[in-house]
């Protein structure tokens, strides 16, 4: 008997993908996804004004330099008519490039895409890229042109938020964050902003609120545009939102770009040396003629932080919003500095409630950093008015306080003219931890102007005298000669020298470069409690 022995046929296997072809399509897919949802949608969004994700990360970093990560992601939602639009990126792109040759990392809204609102799949894009940032210990900048929360997809969307939120604060303090608004920014995520180091907006095409023009209608009957609610110059003049303003968007991430030459990569770097060829010790006589020597004689400030810094150039934050002192960013001797300083020109340089928040939140983001400070102090007092002392200048000018006596960066005052009262104590002075005190020869420091103090100290004797306005003017002159001459302060070691204003700019370079290796610790704490 023969027996028969069968042979098992071999199972099917799939043919094996060209290599060729699957690299073809999967270049074809990446265009596809680069070109965005539809020519039209492109064309939506250059006939606002606007550039495309993809245009502006293109300004945002050195040529060719950006890498793009998660680009094919879809989101995984249903309902609503989602299950059927599953577009490549989610309306977000992530990813790091090159600035100025280092490391940054960026999201970009893309409003083509669901109008650049915010989803599980988008949300999580934005915790990646925010995560590595983090971790690389690299600047963050996000491009923001959303219309928020994607209403589709319910608390989901509202969850990713809150993950932004809180990577903003823990990031806080670590690396530098930059918001730049491009588009509208509504409701909850307006906070995210909120929350970084620095807000720059274009204006036009820029808005942010938490409850827009309708809502506010409804609610108080206030009729208001979107510019006129939340737009740039209004958040650059009136609440102080935005630090920087700008008419294009190719002109805003320029000044992007020079903010972040500025800065360190994280907060255990020093911002990296730029030589030029400005001599650190150039003389700067022109401040001679730029600064009168009548302390009642109002100049602009900015002409004086010109004559001092490399090259003349700085960078102003907060431009438009309090301008009664002036906080700018620039470089002494190829090293970036921090500036602040009282303005003369604008409510003759007092401080105010805004002006102390301004400053303080300034010296703040320069210690964060590593940047020092230098103070150049102009200063006849805190603003009176029942206005001030109901609106908490208390509190306030404590937040400027607290600021300095936190600091722990090199720290460089100097006494251009007057400097009176508690503002002087709080323009960085020696007796709050300045590392070194300079003054002009027309420096008056003391409790309060010679006039205002003749009239406390010598009330009595004016009033009894048979000419009062002879005696005041006596009096004046005595207690000027005796109390505010301007070496008085020198000579009780509260200014550690006075000098030819023509020097100014040698000092301060000498003076921060014998600081550099400067260590000081804080009490062993999680944190002080900064005044609200």
């Amino acid at each position: 008997m023969t027996i028969l022995q069968e042979t098992a046929t071999p199972p099917l296997t799939p043919p094996r993908p060209d290599l060729g072809r699957a690299t073809d399509e999967l270049h074809r897919l990446k265009e596809e996804v680069g070109r965005g949802p539809d020519a039209a949608a492109t064309r939506r969004q250059h006939a606002k004004g606007k550039l495309t994700a993809h245009e502006r990360l293109e300004l945002l970093f050195d040529e060719g330099t950006f890498t793009e990560i998660e680009p094919l992601r879809r989101h995984r939602a249903t309902g609503f008519g989602l299950e059927s639009r599953k577009p490549h990126g989610d309306g977000v792109i992530i990813g790091w490039g090159l600035v100025h040759g280092r490391t940054v990392f960026a999201y970009a809204h893309d409003f083509r895409v669901f109008a650049g609102a915010l989803g599980e799949a988008h949300a999580a894009k934005v915790h990646k890229v925010m995560d590595l940032a983090e971790a690389s210990g690299a600047p963050l900048v996000s491009l923001n042109d959303g219309a928020g929360a994607r209403i589709q997809e319910g608390v989901t969307a509202l969850a990713g938020y809150g993950g932004i939120f809180r990577r903003n604060v823990r990031a806080s303090g670590v690396i530098p964050q930059i918001s730049v608004m491009l588009g509208p920014c509504a409701g909850g995520a307006a906070y995210s902003p909120a929350l970084t180091d620095f807000v720059f907006m274009v204006r036009e095409t820029a808005q942010m609120f938490i409850t827009g023009p309708d809502v506010v209608q409804a609610v108080t009957g206030e009729q208001i545009t979107h510019n006129g609610l939340g737009g740039a110059d209004v958040h650059a003049g009136t609440s102080g939102v935005a630090h920087f303003v700008f008419d294009d968007e190719a002109a805003c991430l320029d000044e992007v770009r020079w903010l972040l030459s500025l800065l360190p990569r994280n907060n255990r770097e020093l911002a990296a040396p730029v030589r030029g060829e400005d001599p650190a010790d150039r003389r700067t006589d022109a401040l001679t003629g730029l600064v009168p020597a009548d302390p009642g004689r109002a100049y602009d400030m900015r002409a004086v932080i010109e004559e001092i810094v490399d090259d003349g150039e700085y960078l102003e934050v907060h431009e438009g919003w309090a301008r009664n002192v002036v906080c700018a960013l620039a470089r002494i001797d190829g090293r970036t500095v921090g500036v602040i300083a009282n303005q003369p020109n604008t409510l003759a340089g007092v401080l105010d409630i805004h002006a102390s928040e301004k400053a303080a939140r300034f010296v703040t983001t320069c210690d964060a950093f590593n940047i020092p400070l230098v103070t150049l102090v102009d200063v006849p007092g805190f603003l009176p008015g029942v206005d001030q002392e109901h609106g908490g200048i208390i509190r306030h000018g404590a937040k400027l306080l607290h600021a300095y006596c936190n600091a722990t960066v090199p720290r460089i005052s100097i006494v251009l003219r007057k400097a009176y009262g508690g503002a002087y104590i709080v323009m960085d002075s020696r007796s709050i931890g300045a590392d070194l005190s300079f003054a002009w020869p027309t420096n008056e420091i003391a409790v309060m102007g010679a006039e205002g103090a003749a009239n406390v100290v010598f009330r009595r004797e004016i009033a009894a005298s048979p000419d009062p306005d002879a005696t005041r003017e006596r009096l004046v002159k005595e207690y000027k000669s005796e109390l505010m001459h301007p070496y008085y302060a020198a000579e009780r070691g509260l200014v550690d020298d006075v000098i030819d204003p023509g020097d100014t700019r040698r000092v301060l370079a000498r003076s921060l470069a014998m600081l550099r290796e400067k260590k000081a610790d804080l009490p062993d704490r999680k944190h002080g409690i900064v005044p609200t």
